[in-house]
């Protein structure tokens, strides 16, 4: 089959090209399209978003994604949108005028990526506020400008925005309704892109070829390619298994199936604990949320990983899957060493279950980084409690950057169970012996995961006390 995508209102098909071809690359290589700005090639700066679009139910969606890390397969079913596009018969787009108006660009340079992001922000919402367009654009460096008149256009530009993509957006839905939804298989045995089209096909397919790399959002593959130039040879992408991606919400638990990217699954695991939210809200930016995974991240095993801290001290299991047999353990179990899980040849992250909290439980999460947006944690903790009025009946610990796995605090929680709130805030970490590295000292991970958990408690500490004074 050829890949299939939809560029300046056409079907194109790619019969042939290297598995592990970058979105980035094609447009500027092969298309020769350059508006689309190559600056750091590793999701970081956002010169590189475009914006892809899909049908979900009838209508267009419509997400922006970064180019450079994003292999040319992922786009099988979509429709590509690049900045070379939004202008019409001469006419800046509403996003571009705006950018023009208030001065928001300086070299320009970075200028494409923020106009997609922007744009992909007035799509997504008729009234954006302040924060709607700071979060957007969270993903985007500038060096030039300071942000506040990039804002400015941003919200002049972004509530109740009308264009010609809103107009064709019955028509894009048909075009690519005539694409194939049918698995994808570009190459051959040796070399091939593999979009299965179910989740059964995908088990299936990672079954019969277990040395191929599983990709989901590419967020963390992509930068083998790009910054330790690791050819990819045989990719099987999961984004097309729409059923790989579903989210189901139980009474005493919530499933999330390994596909679910984070921009899908925060509301939901936000209902869980508010911490849970803010610490998603800070993986990366609005392009990497858009293109990664839970289970990308629990399956990736890295010991800085964000979810596996808290879905650790939330006491989740992780689902696996190979073929048609399916097992469960408890998500702790699955990290075993430094880049080794417990995960078979052939084996799939299928889905997380994560248990809902009791009325007698607070959940508390803390990512320290050198920046809020867009930084790899130096430290990630998480915290569960189960209380007994003022007395710790239970707790769950779990630090991530600490050691070679995200791991849970023996020691600590035996220390903290049977103590009270203000008792607990005495007990000493000593659980890790942790490293130092570009990040942070050891000492600096020792200190500050002491704080943490001091922290929690005296949150935990305050909280008890607002109810009782309420």
């Amino acid at each position: 089959m050829a890949l299939e995508f939809l560029r300046h209102g056409k079907l194109v098909r790619v019969e042939n090209f290297a598995p592990d071809t970058m979105l980035l690359d094609y447009l500027r290589l092969t298309e020769k399209s350059n508006g689309t700005k190559e600056g750091c090639n590793e999701g970081d700066c956002g010169a590189c978003t475009v914006v892809l679009g899909e049908a979900v139910a009838g209508r267009m969606h419509y997400k922006a994604v970064n180019s450079c890390i994003l292999f040319l397969g992922q786009i099988h079913g979509k429709e590509l949108i690049t900045v070379e596009d939004l202008s019409e018969s001469g006419k800046l787009h509403p996003v571009q005028q705006a950018m023009v108006d208030f001065h928001g660009s300086q070299c320009g340079f970075c200028t494409p990526g923020i106009v997609m992001s922007l744009f992909a922000l007035g799509h997504a919402k008729q009234t954006a506020t302040r924060e709607d367009v700071v979060t957007a654009l969270a993903g985007n460096l500038c060096r030039c400008t300071g942000y506040k008149p990039i804002i400015d256009a941003g919200l002049k530009a972004c509530n109740g925005l009308r264009d010609k993509f809103d107009k064709a957006a019955q028509v894009t839905v048909k075009q690519l309704q005539l694409i194939s939804s049918d698995d994808l298989w570009a190459g051959d045995e040796q070399n091939f892109f593999a979009a299965p089209a179910s989740a059964k096909s995908l088990a299936d397919l990672s079954a019969r070829h277990p040395d191929a790399r599983i990709v989901s959002g590419a967020t963390d593959v992509g930068l083998w390619v790009t910054k330790l130039f690791k050819p990819q040879k045989q990719i099987i992408y999961t984004g097309s298994a729409r059923d790989f991606a579903t989210i189901k919400d139980g009474t005493e638990q919530l499933r999330i199936g390994a596909g679910a990217t984070y921009s899908d699954a925060m509301q939901s695991l936000a209902s869980l604990a508010p911490d849970m939210g803010a610490v998603i809200h800070r993986i990366g930016s609005v392009q990497v949320r858009n293109s990664g995974t839970v289970g990308g991240n629990v399956a990736n095993g890295s010991p800085i990983g964000d979810m596996p801290p808290m879905l650790i001290a939330l006491g989740a299991k992780v689902i696996l899957r190979r073929g048609d047999v399916e097992r469960q353990i408890p998500i702790e179990d699955f990290f075993i060493a430094y880049g080794k899980q417990d995960r078979q040849p052939g084996e799939l992250v299928w889905a997380i279950d994560v248990p809902k909290l009791k009325p007698v439980q607070q959940f508390k999460a803390f990512k320290i980084t050198k920046r809020f947006d867009q930084d790899i944690s130096a430290v990630m903790g998480a915290f569960l409690f189960t209380l007994d009025g003022e007395i710790i009946r239970d707790a769950r610990v779990a630090f991530g950057g600490m050691a070679a796995t995200p791991k849970r605090t023996s020691k600590t929680e035996a220390a903290l169970k049977g103590k009270s709130i203000a008792g607990a805030i005495m007990v000493k970490l000593e659980d890790y012996t942790p490293i130092g590295d570009m990040r942070a000292s050891a000492e600096y991970r020792r200190d500050t995961a002491q704080a943490l958990l001091t922290k929690a408690l005296l949150e935990l500490q305050g909280a008890k006390h607002t109810r009782v004074l309420a």
